[in-house]
């Protein structure tokens, strides 16, 4: 069986990979002439894939790249993993999709399979994507070809997270459609979840991420108001998260970042309009999320005041721009919008990364680009006149932090059990 996935970044690598393991020959299409030639060559290009892993695979000719589209026409079924950022007026923005759709259409066959695995909002697969593959084949879903939507469920960073042995939801266009997803998945993953229809999976990894979000927000809340009161909110989690029921813990931090969590429930919310329905819900642990880094802003206004000093001309240091720990993606990291805010209010910012070393290219922080983590060292940390612990990667030594800075403000809970001066912490 051949196969092509379109998009080989943090869910169309891992999953081309996957596939590959279980004999299927995968084609991994994408524009990034780049990320083609080092696929092809063996190299991976994302911090927790070994190269080794891939270079296994593009040796035994299970796994190769292009960027030449018109490839599919080799293969029995082509995977959709393309990006759905918002646009500008944090509406979805589903132009990826719209346009791998024209560029595959034109080669599809008949009997082929088509699956979209990007994160959208319900409707998108058996309206938008279906459209569109039609007019450019000439074909008909659920008649000449397959149609279905399986959300991803990578989770960056998390070792036991393996794709293999993560449940995969499926909808069908169709219940033929279902059946070619589920003979294809089938080959890779242990545990299909079908569901009715598109929609149904389209919605599942909606509710999945909003989920998240909401609770998110709720801890976000209570962090402020519990600091209010005297309360360490960490505190209270892990006595809460004792309960063997009915308690599941979240946690505080910063923001919130990444591809997934920021996004995906503001599709929802949009397309919820369209059937004149409000998602208040949504909408309030969206301005409670967003409203995290002037938190950690202006409690970092208190740690400098109380040595004398203001943020405007204070030197800055944010440890960790990746938006969770242990992975190299920097995507919506609330981060960025920390670097902002001090920027604007007159600070010298920089940022330490192991993971990120210098910034790439990204839609919403472009003036960034090119800037370089500084050294991690006594002599540049002390330096700073406050570090903001943003990211908690495993690699970094809080323990030195300790030792090189007097005035440190936590948003992770990361100098937990680190001994430390009085004042020289605050919690954020």
């Amino acid at each position: 069986m051949k196969i092509a996935i379109v998009g080989l970044g943090y869910v169309g690598l891992p999953l081309s990979l996957q596939f590959a393991r279980t004999g299927v020959t995968v084609l991994g299409l994408d524009i990034d002439a780049a990320k083609v030639e080092s696929l092809n060559q063996g190299r991976s290009y994302i911090k927790h894939i070994e190269s080794s892993t891939i270079a296994e695979q593009a040796k035994s000719g299970k796994l190769s790249a292009s960027t030449d589209f018109s490839r599919v026409k080799e293969t029995e079924a082509v995977i959709i993993c393309v990006p759905t950022p918002l646009n500008k007026n944090r509406e979805p923005d589903i132009s990826y999709i719209i346009e791998t759709g024209k560029a595959i259409a034109p080669h599809l066959q008949k009997g082929m399979l088509v699956v979209l695995e990007s994160t959208t909002y319900p409707g998108t697969t058996d309206e938008d994507l279906r459209a569109v593959l039609e007019a450019g084949s000439k074909l008909k879903a659920g008649t000449d070809f397959h149609l279905a939507f399986s959300p991803e469920r990578e989770d960056p960073g998390n070792a036991q997270s393996k794709v293999e042995i993560i449940p995969k939801v499926i909808g069908g266009y169709t219940p033929v459609c279902l059946e070619h997803a589920k003979a294809l998945y089938g080959h890779a993953i242990k545990t299909l979840v079908p569901v009715s229809s598109c929609r149904a999976a389209e919605a599942t990894k909606l509710l999945e991420n909003i989920f998240r979000s909401v609770n998110i927000a709720l801890v976000n809340e209570l962090k402020v108001i519990y600091s209010a009161m005297g309360i360490d909110v960490w505190e209270v989690i892990n006595a809460a998260k004792t309960k063997p029921f009915g308690f599941m813990a979240f946690y505080p931090g910063p923001g919130l970042g990444g591809h997934c969590i920021p996004i995906d429930p503001f599709y929802l919310t949009w397309k919820a309009r369209e059937f004149g329905q409000n998602t208040r819900f949504i909408e309030l642990a969206g301005e409670i999320n967003t409203a995290m880094p002037m938190h950690v802003v202006n409690r970092t206004a208190e740690a400098l005041n109380a040595q004398c000093k203001s943020v405007n001309c204070s030197r800055v240091l944010i440890v960790g721009l990746a938006y969770k720990p242990n992975v190299d993606d920097e995507r919506e990291s609330p981060s960025y919008f920390l670097m902002e805010i001090l920027k604007s209010r007159g600070a010298e910012v920089s940022y330490y990364d192991p993971y990120v070393p210098v910034i790439r290219p990204t839609r919403e922080h472009a003036h960034w680009t090119g800037t370089r983590s500084v050294d991690w060292n006594r002599e540049t940390v002390q330096k700073f006149d406050v570090v903001i612990i943003s990211t908690h990667h495993q690699s970094v030594s809080y323990r030195e932090l300790a030792d090189w800075s007097s005035c440190i403000v936590d948003t992770r809970n990361a100098m937990d059990g680190v001994v430390t001066k009085p004042g020289q912490v605050w919690k954020a």
